[in-house]
């Protein structure tokens, strides 16, 4: 078997050779050789510099680095992952770990995220940031978003997720034959949870250690606010195409019950004092709530057709690229 670790990279000359050379002697770590982890035969180090207008793929170069994927200009970590997967898959990966340029992921924690995948019990490891080893000196706000984000999407999902943007995680081929990114001008951590939960892949978070830096800047939150929207535009649509009966139908079925309330209300004072005048605005609302939520009914059919267009769509580029990366 080969493993692929990935390393997106963006004007991280600082770092870069750093962290290579902490993933190369990771390598070395008693679990390649024992168990599970003599499965693997292969192991490759690969960077995506995304643009980067520094020294970044010199240092790595002289760092060790095995694959390469550099283009200009800067397209942001979402076109960065879907070229990673890319390349992963023409190289032959069973498995691709991704892991942050900066260091602040320990690739002693690799065999964590792969041992899952090598046991044949799930598809997808994502590192979990607030599970045994709560993540040191992370933003308060940052935290407490991505906390409420993973919640709401989970229960909406009903899957249980523990960390939905941490960029720490492993995949098998089956996942990378099959995942689409559909959204590449900004991240493609929550996109890429929803659309693996939506194909039945088996995903599965696991407590790792992580330290932010003070003097860390961002490369994603340049502000929190600016995150927040973005992200919540790619959560939205991906939930929509994921769960589309669920995303119209349940604000539809909730606004037509709602205009039989209104309507029964309306019912009960009329036959009080058989007068409409005084109660038409019950009608009015109930007429309303009535319109709203069967055009949301509609659009919920609608939605659901296209996602079994879409589905089969799917499996037919899923099918195209198995044959075509046929190892």
């Amino acid at each position: 078997m080969k493993l692929i670790v990935n390393i997106p990279a963006y004007n991280e000359e600082a770092k870069i050779g750093e962290t290579i050379e902490r993933i190369k002697k990771s390598f070395s770590a008693d679990f390649y050789t024992q168990g599970e982890g003599s499965k693997i035969s292969e192991k490759l180090i690969q960077m995506v510099d995304d643009g980067s207008s520094d020294n970044t793929v010199e240092v790595a170069q002289k760092a060790g680095l095995d694959l390469l994927v550099s283009y200009k200009p800067n397209r942001r970590l979402a076109y960065s992952f879907k070229r990673a997967v890319e390349n992963a898959l023409e190289n032959g990966a069973d498995i691709m770990v991704n892991i942050d340029a900066d260091g602040q992921f320990n690739p002693l924690d690799i065999p964590k995220l792969i041992t899952p995948i090598l046991a044949g019990q799930c598809d997808m490891v994502i590192a979990n940031r607030f599970g045994k080893h709560e993540a040191k000196d992370m933003p308060k706000i940052k935290y407490h978003l991505n906390r409420f984000a993973a919640k709401m999407i989970g229960f909406f999902l009903n899957y249980p997720i523990d960390d939905l943007t941490c960029g720490f995680r492993a995949h098998n081929r089956e996942t990378l034959l099959r995942l689409n990114i559909t959204n590449v001008s900004f991240t493609y951590t929550q996109e890429t949870i929803i659309d693996a939960i939506g194909k039945n892949l088996k995903l599965k978070w696991v407590p790792v250690n992580v330290q932010y830096f003070a003097d860390r800047e961002s490369r994603i939150v340049k502000s929190v606010w600016k995150f927040v929207g973005n992200s919540a535009k790619i959560i939205l649509k991906a939930v929509r195409d994921v769960r589309p009966m669920k995303f119209f139908g349940v604000p539809g079925l909730t606004l037509v019950t709602a205009s039989l309330l209104v309507f029964c209300a309306f019912l009960f004072q009329y036959f009080q004092t058989f007068q409409i005048t005084t109660y038409r605005n019950y009608l009015f609302l109930s007429a309303a709530l009535l319109f709203v939520g069967s055009q949301l009914l509609i659009f919920a059919l609608i939605a659901d057709m296209i996602k079994t267009n879409r589905n089969l769509t799917e499996e037919q580029m899923y099918l195209l690229k198995k044959d075509r990366l046929k190892k």
